[in-house]
Order: C-alpha cells, then structure tokens, then sequence
C-alpha cells in the first residue's frame, strides 16, 4: 500500500471510529471526527500530514506517479 492510501485508510478508519465511539460511548467523540476533518482540510491547502510522516517513519513508501 502507498503512502497515500495509507493516509486516506488512516482518515477514514478515525472518521468510522469516531462516529462509532460517538454513538456508543459520548456524543463529545464529534471533536475527534472535526479535528480528523480539520487536519485533512489543512493538509490540503498547505501539503504537511502529520500521519504521513509517522507512516514513513513506519517505513511506507511513497507510491510512483503514473
């Protein structure tokens, strides 16, 4: 898996754990599923991922452009 499916996996993985924990647990998990969304939209507009440097320092590789 590349880098950025791994980062996309990661989102959507937080963002379903979020909405689970929210339902189960405390309504207060909508924070984890805003600062999931926040991060995103950052990365977006200024290309730093703080999940991408973990996965790489985990050793994923970064995919080629095709």
């Amino acid at each position: 898996m590349t880098l950025d499916r791994s980062v996309l996996a990661f989102a959507g993985a937080m963002v379903l754990l979020s909405v689970a924990l929210m339902t189960w647990v405390s309504p207060l998990f909508v924070w984890l599923t805003v600062f999931v969304g926040a991060n995103l939209l950052q990365s977006a507009f200024t290309g730093f991922c703080p999940a991408a440097v973990a996965f790489r320092k985990l050793g994923i590789k970064p995919g080629r452009a095709f």
